[in-house]
């Protein structure tokens, strides 16, 4: 039978969780109870609050003593990813539901993002209304806002809570029941740009020849961090990562960063991964307007009107091949990094606002100094990113990687 984990702070919502409880069971799913409530010792739980403190690392006695409810909400929203994703690895769990204001909501969410995408999430919320990033990240959590608060069931919580139980309890089942497709084919992620869609639409196109299901990810900050996810999930065979330019905006602070730990899961789970430094040309910002007062002396190119480009400088360049370097250098699985010498944007080849030969070339340096005594194999390319083969042969040694990966 599916099961159902059921996540909230039974302290002060007891009442409704335990209302929650039964119209799961009436749906049809087993429910292990979740404690999170900071003073709470429930015997509605399964697994109580000082299981999921200490799941954190932390010791319950000591963390109440001091009554900082700032630093109870991130214990707990540690030790519930924690609970949560063992829960799932011994199989316990199909769907996780939580009901919450904010602080729950704050503790559910790191739970959720922790479990693996394809596994049903849902959050019932009362900041389900405006900015959900905090709560989504980049995993597939369905977020149902609650309109009344989770004070006492009425008429308007039962209708609202009472869909979530149905709904959770549905997709639990559906997931419990999914078998995987033998026949299913492999799935490799690859990143593009509007820039680099020529060289991404040759690598999908060629990997799909290939046999493949491809994923393609735009890199716009969530776009890299989602299909990382993937990756962290295990679903993904291989990567492409044809456009790296995230990495450009985390070190230079424009408005599509993935973070400083962009391109290193996959090195770190010895996943198979042709790279390539697609992109890496530019900084991203929005409307003209709000580009930066520092920036205005910049080479500074308008996409469209909500999209500003800003040009690299060498040392910038440089400084993104020392880190990307570092970054493929500590793989642990068959890496490969392709170099077109002739442009890494549509608009960084010859006549083109953004080319720069010698920023490119400092770009180039970087990584081939960084490298250098790596087992992470280099090819030249004398040509620009978009130029019919470079995404083929990007393509083609991912797939040589695959079939000769264990």
């Amino acid at each position: 039978m599916a099961t159902v984990a059921l996540l909230g702070t039974f302290d002060t919502k007891g009442d409704e969780y335990a209302w929650l409880q039964d119209r799961l069971i009436d749906a049809g799913v087993d429910v292990v109870a979740i404690d999170v409530g900071s003073f709470s010792s429930s015997t509605l739980a399964d697994v109580h609050s000082d299981d999921v403190l200490r799941a954190a690392g932390v010791d319950p006695d000591d963390l109440r003593e001091r009554r900082d409810r700032g630093e109870m909400m991130s214990a707990m929203g540690a030790g519930a990813a924690v609970v949560a994703r063992r829960l799932f690895d011994e199989g316990r769990l199909h769907g996780l539901l939580a009901v919450a204001g904010s602080g729950g909501s704050s503790v559910a969410a790191p739970a959720m993002q922790a479990l693996p995408i394809g596994v049903p999430k849902l959050l019932v919320s009362t900041m389900a209304s405006g900015d959900v990033q905090p709560y989504v990240g980049e995993v597939d959590a369905t977020l149902m806002y609650s309109v009344v608060d989770v004070a006492g069931i009425n008429s308007v919580s039962e209708a609202v809570f009472g869909n979530a139980a149905a709904g959770i309890a549905g997709m639990a089942r559906a997931y419990a029941d999914r078998v995987p497709a033998t026949d299913q084919k492999p799935l490799v992620g690859l990143t593009m740009f509007g820039v680099t869609t020529p060289a991404a639409d040759e690598a999908r196109e060629r990997l799909t020849d290939l046999g493949y299901e491809v994923l393609v990810f735009h890199a716009t900050g969530t776009g890299g961090r989602a299909m990382e996810k993937l990756v962290e999930s295990g679903l993904l065979a291989g990567v492409c990562d044809l456009t790296t330019t995230e990495l450009c905006d985390d070190l230079v602070g424009g408005v599509l960063s993935a973070g400083p730990s962009r391109l290193e899961i996959a090195g770190q789970l010895g996943l198979p991964q042709v790279v390539s430094v697609g992109a890496l040309d530019m900084v991203n910002f929005g409307p003209r307007e709000t580009v930066p007062p520092q920036f205005e002396d910049r080479n500074l190119f308008v996409h469209n009107p909500t999209v500003t480009l800003m040009r690299t400088t060498p040392s910038e360049m440089a400084e993104l091949g020392r880190r990307i370097a570092g970054k493929l250098a500590a793989a642990t699985g068959p890496t490969a990094l392709f170099l077109p010498l002739r442009g890494v944007s549509a608009i960084d080849v010859d006549g083109a606002p953004f080319r720069d030969a010698a920023a490119d070339e400092a770009l180039f340096d970087a990584l081939r100094a960084g490298l250098a005594g790596s087992d992470v194999s280099i090819s030249e390319l004398d040509v620009a990113i978009n130029d019919a083969g470079f995404g083929a042969a990007a393509a083609e040694a991912l797939h040589s990687y695959i079939k000769g990966a264990p």
